[in-house]
């Protein structure tokens, strides 16, 4: 047995923590002294004090700390109470993100953000908008993947969109001045953009972008869009990249990208029926021919395991990959069953989209 003071070195509660929770039904001691009140604990309770103790550290409520320790065994149950613990935790920053630009604003009206103009090819940009606006997040309790993000860089901009199934870059160059910034565009400011970018057509050959503060302007032609950027930080892409650091893939097959998409468009492509979340999902499993050429795998494929690379995909995800690329050469990168799959255009390597596998 250990005493209580022994227990809060052991798990970094304090005493007045552990008698907080034992009277709140969160941890109770294994026994109580009927005669000093004293309590004690065993061996076992170590861990889940521990947990307990990690919870509080990041502001977990008491509800959420005590399911925590009733699901502890099931790592998936306490796994969607971090994740929805962790959206609350930046739903809080980025509000007080905000009121804190208003409090400066109050403080010093006169100061003015600085600003970063853009000018850049009107083409490029409308098929930088096309190549990432199918991985534009869609779910509301996710407003930080909501929209498209542009990171300035010295000699042009980065379009970037996810929404953790997938992830799409695409690079426009351009005469920057003004420093390097991001800002989260909204998407319905990302449609409004990419229906300004065909108007000019035949009539101008550029489009400028202006970043000032929270406020993204896209001008072309004497029109523009005119938005307000969203206060989130978007994720850090660079890092969700599989091979940021330069290492080759696996395997790099060049596939014809309009059969391909046909094959895919039609329903002719063979699938596997497997469980995503209670739901069943049709995946489409990816393989080598004979001359390791781009090969679909149906059911009997999967009968043996062969030890051949497979990978399973969203089939519609998919798709919508290989639309955005366009083009009638592409690449698609294979590193094995659990790593991305990236898709690549032969003549445009700073434009590419990143799947996320489904187990087989």
């Amino acid at each position: 047995m250990r005493s209580i003071g022994e227990l809060a070195r052991a798990s970094g509660l304090t005493v007045s923590a552990l008698r907080f929770y034992d009277r709140s039904g969160v941890l109770a001691p294994a026994r109580v002294d009927p005669v000093t009140g004293y309590r004690w604990y065993t061996d076992e309770q170590v861990a889940p004090a521990r947990l307990v103790a990690g919870l509080r550290r990041v502001g977990m409520p008491l509800a959420g700390i005590a399911e925590a320790l009733r699901h502890r065994a099931e790592p998936a149950v306490v796994g969607r109470l971090l994740d929805a613990h962790l959206r609350r935790l930046e739903d809080g920053l980025a509000d007080a993100r905000r009121e804190l630009s208003r409090i400066r604003v109050l403080l010093d009206p006169e100061e003015t953000p600085m600003t970063t103009r853009i000018v850049l090819s009107r083409v490029d940009l409308a098929a930088a908008v096309d190549a990432v606006r199918f991985a534009v997040g869609a779910d509301p309790e996710l407003p930080v993947l909501s929209g498209v993000l542009l990171d300035v860089e010295a000699d042009g901009v980065r379009l970037v969109a996810t929404d953790r199934h997938r992830l799409a870059l695409a690079r426009t160059p351009g005469r920057v001045d003004g420093p390097a910034v991001r800002a989260l565009l909204p998407v319905d400011a990302v449609d409004e953009v990419r229906a300004l970018l065909d108007t000019g057509a035949g009539v101008t050959p550029e489009a400028q972008l202006t970043l000032a503060g929270l406020d993204v302007t896209v001008s072309v032609a004497g029109r523009a869009v005119t938005a307000t950027a969203l206060p989130y930080d978007f994720p850090d892409y660079r890092r969700l990249l599989h091979r940021a650091a330069g290492a080759a893939p696996a395997r790099r097959i060049p596939v014809d990208g309009p059969a391909l998409r046909a094959a895919l468009r039609d329903g002719g492509a063979p699938t596997v029926t497997r469980d995503h979340d209670g739901v069943p999902l049709a995946v489409t499993v990816l393989g080598l021919d004979e001359s390791d050429g781009l090969r679909l795998l149906g059911p009997d494929d999967l009968t043996a395991d062969s030890g051949e690379l497979r990978v399973g995909v969203n089939g519609g995800y998919l798709l919508d990959a290989l639309d955005a690329a366009g083009g009638p050469q592409l690449v698609l990168e294979l590193d094995g069953p659990i790593a991305p799959l990236a898709i690549r255009r032969l003549d445009d390597e700073d434009a590419f989209s990143i799947l996320m596998p489904i187990r087989l």
